[in-house]
């Protein structure tokens, strides 16, 4: 059978002579499968050693950083918080709070606050679910929860998400509330757009205005979980800053939406000192909305290893009849076992109640006042029943009035709004010195693109022809690593006539880039043999042989979702770009820790293939001794579509293609396509070492001529 399969190859490659698989065969690729959803499978893995999850925590918490547009940090600008229209009840108070997270934008909630109690105060931070925190189940509906035994009393019952904070208040907590945008009071950006939101508006995406969910945000990394993320943190930095409250003992709570917030406000930062993430601890879907999902978040991990991130510290959850079910045998034992690295298996707690729909019901709010009482050292006597509660009327509850006026809402100031979240960071990346802007892109680009250079044994090869063609061999194989198939041809000199020294050939076309008329190699290509080069190209995903019908991609493959939104994609698969960039590294890998190692790698990116090889070459530093790209003046900024084959989310957030060119100082860097002028950012990059980097004027062919000679000078 093997015989008869590489005599197929041969016959296909008569007629196609880059063709390694036989004809209408394509690679053996896993990134071929359809794209995952947040309604797939996410299991958690513990490392086996404290350190090793200790690695990847950080690595998954940079993931968040990213994701949500927050790295490098924001500034924390004053928040200018208002407190008033204090209300009062027999145990507890409640105002009204608005605060900007960024200037203009406004945090709006209530603050409950026990009656009795001085001195600093334990404070639960309360995020709410897509019910909003003035959800009213209705007198009816209550009382079916009641004969369910779900609720106990009418009023608390009816209105659970008050109800939790006037027992937190209760019991000696103070307690702060918060809206999601478009909820209640927070009204600048809409719920329709915030979290309904299914089509492309191309009114709102362009370099000059753009709105949510655009080409332009998701280049940026903007999104609604990004800014519901950094209201977290700022309502963190309000409560733990007020001056009756004790900031060594606050925890978080919330369900559903509000449980998909409370993973991430404890994730990325440090001072919660226990959390009850109800209602989204999962291994299967992980986040519905729009306001729940973002580019890059969940690629290789999941709201269970999420929850991880907290560890050491006291954490509780149900596992109901949702996606949460399975919890108690898939993602709970892991849960635990990565608790007993600490030795404290005791901090995390997941109860059964599968009885139970999706929720926030009074049984499971019981578990939570008691997991608080305990952690947050509240020294109450248990159990810790919930009393009914004297609901809040519209003018008790409604923060914006005639002394504090509602704020302006619509497209104008979803722009605005956007356009100064640019400039801000736009404004922190130039503050930054020269070492400390390479470090945070840097840093940011591990994610963007998700590897580095693979390590040595990663990368397995399969020969599949050898042909000697005179005065070199051309070899085809087939490149595999973790699923991923590359067919791969190179050209090698005779070995006494190798220089030792390899190009790494990359093509908008694929590996059919390197062949000129009649099937030989094209003239640059047999330049470089003829001078003691050995020449390689794959085909990159979906170049090539990834292409059955042969045509060229026009859009990136995406989720079945009907939503026109970005994070359903990219939120769980790299983009397209990346995972080219990542096959760049997959050659880089296999041709350096070959067993006839050569002296130099140099990367060359033609017809297309440029902006790989500029972020190729980021990624695998010193690996890479030359790199020649031909950018055709590409820029992530004139996309107009985030299925465009070449979209890469967050690009323009960390200066678009000349800042991942910058990457590549001090080493030696030719750049074609920007008409003999290098790029500013290049430039300052290569300040130390100016004559590096070179811009090549004239036609793109003149440029790459040039660069071969160039490779080929001594």
């Amino acid at each position: 059978m093997r015989t008869l399969f590489f005599a197929a190859i041969l016959m296909a490659a008569q007629d196609a002579p880059s063709r390694v698989l036989p004809d209408g065969k394509v690679p053996a690729d896993a990134r071929l499968a359809p794209a995952k959803d947040y309604d797939g499978y996410f299991p958690f893995e513990v490392p086996a050693t404290r350190a090793a999850w200790e690695k990847r925590a950080e690595e998954v918490r940079q993931r968040v950083r990213v994701a949500t547009g927050l790295w490098p940090l924001p500034e924390r600008t004053p928040l200018n918080a208002t407190v008033f229209g204090r209300v009062d009840r027999p145990d507890f108070t409640v105002e009204k709070v608005a605060f900007e997270s960024f200037p203009g934008h406004f945090v709006t909630g209530l603050l409950f606050r026990p009656k009795g109690k001085t001195g600093r105060l334990p404070a639960v931070l309360s995020p709410h679910g897509h019910e909003g925190r003035l959800w009213d189940y209705g007198e009816k509906n209550v009382r079916g929860m009641i004969a369910r035994g779900e609720e106990r009393f009418e009023r608390s019952g009816r209105f659970p998400q008050l109800a939790r904070c006037a027992t937190l208040a209760r019991m000696g907590c103070v307690s702060f509330i918060w809206d999601m945008l478009g909820y209640a009071d927070s009204v600048q950006i809409s719920t329709a757009v915030a979290h309904r939101y299914s089509k492309q508006r191309p009114e709102l995406d362009t370099p000059e205005r753009w709105g949510f969910f655009s080409a332009q945000a998701e280049l940026r990394l903007q999104s609604i979980l990004g800014v519901q993320a950094w209201n977290a943190l700022r309502a963190l930095d309000f409560l733990a800053g007020l001056p009756d409250v004790d900031p060594a003992r606050v925890g978080v709570t919330g369900s559903s939406g509000g449980g998909t917030q409370t993973i991430l406000v404890c994730a990325l930062d440090s001072r919660p000192a226990a959390a009850f993430p109800q209602g989204m601890v999962s291994t299967s879907m992980q986040g519905g909305c729009t306001c729940e999902n973002t580019c890059y978040l969940r690629i290789g991990t999941g709201n269970v290893e999420l929850t991880g991130l907290f560890a050491p510290k006291p954490q509780g959850m149900t596992a109901a009849n949702d996606w949460t079910k399975e919890m108690m045998t898939r993602g709970f034992p892991e849960l635990e076992k990565l608790y007993a690295l600490y030795g404290a298996k005791d901090r995390v707690m997941c109860k059964l109640q599968v009885h139970f729909p999706h929720n926030y019901n009074y049984v499971t709010r019981a578990l939570m006042y008691s997991w608080f009482n305990k952690h947050l050292k509240l020294g109450l006597e248990e159990p810790i029943v919930e009393e009914d509660f004297e609901p809040l009327t519209p003018a008790e509850y409604t923060v914006w009035d005639a002394a504090h006026p509602k704020p302006a809402s619509g497209d104008d100031v979803e722009v605005a709004f956007l356009k100064s979240l640019a400039d801000a960071s736009d404004r922190q990346l130039a503050g930054l010195t020269p070492e400390k802007r390479r470090e945070v892109v840097a840093s940011a680009m591990d994610i963007l693109i998700g590897r580095r250079v693979p390590a040595a044994g990663a990368v397995t090869r399969e020969k599949v022809d050898k042909k000697d063609l005179g005065d070199y061999w051309q070899f085809k194989d087939l490149l595999r690593i973790s699923g991923e198939e590359l067919p791969l041809v190179t050209f090698h000199p005779k070995r006494k006539e190798w220089n030792g020294k390899v190009v790494i050939w990359a093509d908008g076309a694929g590996k059919a880039g390197l062949y000129g008329a009649g099937g030989a190699p094209r003239a640059e290509v047999k330049k470089l043999i003829d001078a003691g080069f050995a020449v390689m190209s794959a085909d990159l995903l979906y170049e090539g042989e990834f292409l059955a019908d042969g045509k060229p991609l026009a859009e990136q493959p995406k989720v079945k979702n009907p939503r026109e939104f970005a994070g359903f994609t990219y939120g769980y698969n790299a983009p397209l770009f990346s995972r080219r960039v990542c096959d760049l590294l997959t050659l880089v890998s296999f041709v350096t820790n070959e067993e006839h190692g050569p002296k130099e790698v140099s990367l060359v990116g033609v017809n297309g293939a440029g902006p790989y090889v500029a972020a190729a070459r980021a990624q695998a530093g010193a690996a890479v001794g030359r790199a020649f790209v031909d950018t055709r003046g590409f820029r992530f900024a004139a996309l107009k579509s985030p299925r465009d084959p070449d979209f890469l989310p967050g690009a323009l957030k960390y200066g678009d293609l000349p800042g991942i060119l910058a990457l590549s100082a001090p080493l030696p860097l030719w750049v074609a396509g920007e008409k003999g002028r290098m790029p500013e950012a290049v430039t300052a990059a290569y300040a130390g070492k100016p004559d590096a980097a070179r811009s090549m004027a004239g036609s793109s062919d003149e440029a790459l001529g040039a660069a071969i000679d160039a490779l080929i000078a001594p």
